[in-house]
């Protein structure tokens, strides 16, 4: 196996990653089931390769435009569907999303930018992307929004979120802004497929409007649930796992995706709340317990005191 072959499986664990993070913003911090998010991610892969191409931007740039324009859309659809509970919630987004695709399957632009012609062919998508998603790249985006994540999750924002999650009338009489909460859940949601978009666009090199059908949705719905409900190291593992589980069992051909659904099958039987349960890996802890193994010393912790010695009777 390749190093090339390899890193092509880390860049898409990445860029998936990026879009799995923001998906358990929405739904494994605050409750919300979202199945039309590859319409975002569609989204933001077009609006960054016609910046790219046809506005001649860098790429740094296409990517935030790209990200605020799918942040935008969410925000707006937000507004009008966050008031709905449960299914129907699923149902607005789910349309949305297979909106979005038929939109882009059945719009044509041809235009010439200082020489070079720049076409849109509804099914047939944009080809001759330039590649701007190299590992470092992706690897520095996917370091930075995990950073941005976990200050989300650990301020007052986040515990709002989780408090919505938990008893969202309960939350509310508390206090909490309820619908801020879940507006601010789905814009940072929107805004991380947004740019996971515009990276995966410039890294295929080609896109077309099939590459976000409804099953895409699924799967990286599938991922947050995989690794563990309102954890961030869960989306991490989840991500990771389900992106080159099918990579590794190519081999075998086209069963390879009943032995990836066998697969998922089982982790969700054998536990239930995902890979993570909702915790957390926390390095300290888990450096604190290597190095106890391999010194096989079994000294208690700091915070536990040694039992007090016997008294003995005269």
């Amino acid at each position: 196996m390749s190093w090339y072959y390899i890193e092509g499986i880390l860049i898409q664990s990445c860029y998936t990653l990026l879009i799995v993070l923001g998906l358990s913003i929405l739904t494994g911090y605050t409750g919300m089931f979202s199945f039309g998010h590859a319409g975002f991610v569609c989204i933001g892969a077009y609006v960054s390769v016609i910046c790219t191409m046809a506005l001649g931007l860098p790429f740094w740039l296409a990517l935030l435009i790209a990200g605020l324009t799918s942040m935008a859309l969410g925000t707006a659809l937000g507004k009008i569907t966050l008031g709905l509970k449960g299914d129907y919630f699923c149902i607005a987004t789910l349309g949305v999303g297979e909106a979005i695709r038929l939109i882009f399957n059945n719009l044509n632009i041809s235009i010439n930018v200082g020489g070079t012609p720049f076409v849109l062919d509804g099914a047939k998508g944009i080809a001759s992307i330039p590649l701007k998603t190299t590992f470092p790249v992706a690897l520095v985006i996917v370091v930075v929004f995990l950073t941005a994540t976990a200050l989300l999750m650990n301020s007052k924002h986040g515990r709002n979120m989780l408090a919505v999650r938990e008893d969202e009338l309960a939350a509310q009489m508390s206090g909490i802004n309820t619908f801020r909460s879940k507006m601010l859940a789905m814009s940072m949601s929107c805004l991380f497929a947004g740019i996971a978009g515009g990276m995966m666009a410039h890294y295929f090199g080609y896109l077309q409007p099939k590459m976000f059908l409804m099953t895409k949705s699924t799967e990286y719905t599938i991922m947050v649930i995989f690794g563990g409900m309102g954890s961030i190291t869960g989306s991490v593992l989840g991500t990771v796992l389900l992106c080159a589980l099918p990579e590794l069992l190519r081999a075998v051909g086209d069963w390879r995706l009943v032995f990836y659904g066998l697969a998922v099958i089982i982790i969700m039987i054998v536990r239930p709340k995902g890979l993570m349960g909702g915790k957390e890996l926390r390095l300290g802890v888990l450096f604190r317990k290597i190095a106890g193994l391999f010194s096989g010393k079994n000294n208690p912790p700091p915070d536990q005191k040694p039992p007090a010695p016997e008294e003995v009777s005269a």
